[in-house]
C-alpha cells in the first residue's frame, strides 16, 4: 500500500460526483483531481503524475471532445511519458481510438470496473518505472564511442543520445558548431557507434586544400590524367569505402565541385579525374561547418539541392560558453592530460584559475581551453596552476534564466548549481557535497532525482 500511495495519480473528470466516486475507487493511490483543461494543466505541473484518466467531455463544452483532445496534446507535450487513459461513452469508440492514435495509453468505456481500471493503473505505472529503470542503464552503459567527448552538460548529453539514435542508419549528417566545439569528437564517435565502426573513418578539411587539388583529393585520378600523375590514386571516398567520410568545413567547398558531389550523393557512384568509369562507393556522410550553409544559399556560394541532401539530420552543437560546468570539467582533464605528458603528473588547478576559467567567455571553444592549460601546464612554476599562469581575468557571473514554472525552476537551478560543483572540483562527490553545503547522501539524493550520473 504504501508503495502505491507514492505513486501520483491525476483525475480528470468534470462530474462531481462521478470524479469522487473515481477517487474512492482508486483510493489505493495517491490522486489530485481537476474539473477542466486549465485546472488540469496546474494540476500536472504541480504533481507531475506518471498516470492521468480523463474524460474527453470537459467545460467550457462538455458535450465536444475538443477540450479533451487539447489537454491530451498538452499533457504529452509537457511530458511524452505520461500515461494517459481515456474514459468514453459507451458509443464513442471512434473517439477512444483516435485518442489512442494521438498518444493515450489506453481507454475505458462508462461505466467502468473499478477493479479492471485499477489494473490498468497498476500497468500503466509500472510501465512508466520500467520505461524510467531503462532509460537509467542505457545511460550508465553509454557506448565507449564517445570516450572522447566530456561534458555534463544536458544539452550535450541529449546530442549524445541523438548520436547513438542516428548512428545505426545511413543518414547523411550535418554538425553546425563554432570553431573548436568538437564536432571531429561527434563525427569520430557517430563512426564508432555504426555498424561501419571496423572500416575506415576518413576526414577531410574542405577549407585547407587548394582548389585545384581538392577534386583529385576527394574522387581520385587515373594515371596520366595531368603532368605528375604517375599512377593511379584513390581519392577519400573511395578510400572510405565501407566507412564513414567526413567532410570538414564543407561550407568552403567550391561552387565547381558542388554539382560532382551531389551527384555523388543521388547516384552513389564516382568517376576519378581522367577516368570514364563510374565506381559505385558506399559510403557514410557526415559534414562538418561553422557557416550558416541557408545564407550561403542564398547568396549563391552554395548549392541549395546540396545542403538539403547532407541535411538529413542537422545536430547543432552548444559553443563552450554555453555549456554548464564544462569549462572547468575540461581544464581538469586537460591538466592532467598535458602534466602528464610534461612529466608532472601532480599538477593541479587554484581556486582561482578554475573560476578564471570559468569566468572566461572562450571565443575559441574547446580548442582555445587545451591550448590555454597546455601552455599554463609548461609554463607554471610550481605544482599549482594560478590564475596568472592561465592568463585570464576573471568576468561578471551570467544571469540566472527566468522560469515562471516553480518547481521546473527549482529543478533546473539544483541541476546547474550541482552540474557547476561538480565540474569546479573535477568529478569529486565529497568535495562537491562540501561545496554546497550538503551531505554527501544528500548531494546522491539530489543526482538521482534530478537524473544527474
Amino acid at each position: 500500500m504504501n508503495t502505491e500511495k507514492s505513486r501520483c495519480l491525476l483525475i480528470v473528470e468534470d462530474d462531481p460526483a462521478l470524479q469522487k466516486q473515481i477517487k474512492w475507487s482508486l483510493d489505493k493511490f495517491e490522486s489530485a483531481t481537476a474539473s477542466d483543461r486549465e485546472s488540469a494543466l496546474v494540476q500536472l505541473r504541480r504533481h507531475a503524475p506518471s498516470v492521468v484518466t480523463m474524460d474527453l467531455g470537459l467545460p467550457p463544452d462538455p458535450d465536444s471532445v475538443s477540450e479533451g483532445f487539447k489537454l491530451l496534446e498538452q499533457i504529452l507535450a509537457i511530458d511524452p511519458d505520461t500515461k494517459v487513459i481515456v474514459l468514453t461513452g459507451q458509443n464513442d469508440q471512434a473517439n477512444a481510438l483516435r485518442a489512442v492514435a494521438l498518444g493515450a495509453y489506453d481507454f475505458f468505456a462508462k461505466p467502468f470496473e473499478p477493479e479492471l481500471l485499477s489494473l490498468t493503473i497498476d500497468r500503466a505505472f509500472r510501465l512508466v518505472e520500467l520505461q524510467r529503470e531503462n532509460r537509467r542503464l542505457r545511460e550508465l552503459q553509454q557506448p565507449d564511442a564517445l570516450k572522447g567527448l566530456i561534458s555534463r552538460d544536458p544539452e550535450m548529453m541529449r546530442i549524445c543520445r541523438t548520436i547513438e539514435k542516428v548512428a545505426s542508419s545511413n543518414a547523411t549528417v550535418m554538425l553546425l558548431g563554432e570553431s573548436g566545439t568538437g564536432k571531429e569528437v561527434l563525427a569520430r564517435g557517430l563512426h564508432q557507434s555504426s555498424g561501419r565502426r571496423a572500416e575506415k573513418f576518413v576526414a577531410i578539411n574542405c577549407a585547407a586544400i587548394p582548389e585545384n587539388l581538392l577534386e583529385s583529393e576527394l574522387f581520385g585520378y587515373e594515371k596520366g590524367a595531368f603532368t605528375g600523375a604517375a599512377k593511379t590514386t584513390l581519392g577519400k571516398i573511395e578510400l572510405a569505402s565501407g566507412g564513414t567520410l567526413m567532410l570538414d568545413e564543407i561550407g568552403d567547398l567550391p561552387v565547381s565541385l558542388q554539382a560532382k558531389l551531389l551527384r555523388f550523393l543521388q547516384e552513389r557512384t564516382i568517376e576519378r579525374v581522367g577516368g570514364r568509369h563510374e565506381i559505385p562507393v558506399d559510403v557514410r556522410i557526415v559534414c562538418a561547418t561553422h557557416q550558416d550553409l541557408k545564407v550561403l544559399s542564398k547568396e549563391g556560394r552554395f548549392r541549395e539541392d546540396l545542403y538539403y541532401r547532407l541535411a538529413e539530420i542537422v545536430i547543432n552543437i552548444p559553443p563552450l560558453r554555453s555549456r554548464i560546468g564544462d569549462a572547468a570539467l575540461l581544464a581538469h582533464a586537460f591538466v592532467k592530460r598535458f602534466s602528464q605528458e610534461q612529466n608532472r603528473s601532480s599538477m593541479t588547478l587554484s581556486e582561482g584559475a578554475i573560476r578564471a576559467v570559468e569566468a572566461h567567455n572562450w571565443p575559441g571553444n574547446i580548442r582555445e581551453l587545451e591550448n590555454c592549460v597546455k601552455r599554463a601546464t609548461i609554463m607554471a612554476d610550481g605544482n599549482y596552476i594560478s590564475s596568472e599562469d592561465i592568463g585570464l581575468a576573471p568576468a561578471d557571473g551570467a544571469a540566472v534564466e527566468e522560469s515562471l514554472d516553480l518547481r521546473a525552476a527549482r529543478d533546473a537551478a539544483e541541476k546547474k548549481t550541482i552540474i557547476a560543483a561538480l565540474g569546479r572540483v573535477d568529478g569529486n562527490i565529497v568535495k562537491a557535497a562540501e561545496l554546497l553545503g550538503v551531505s554527501r547522501p544528500t548531494l546522491y539524493d539530489l543526482m538521482h532525482r534530478l537524473g544527474l550520473k
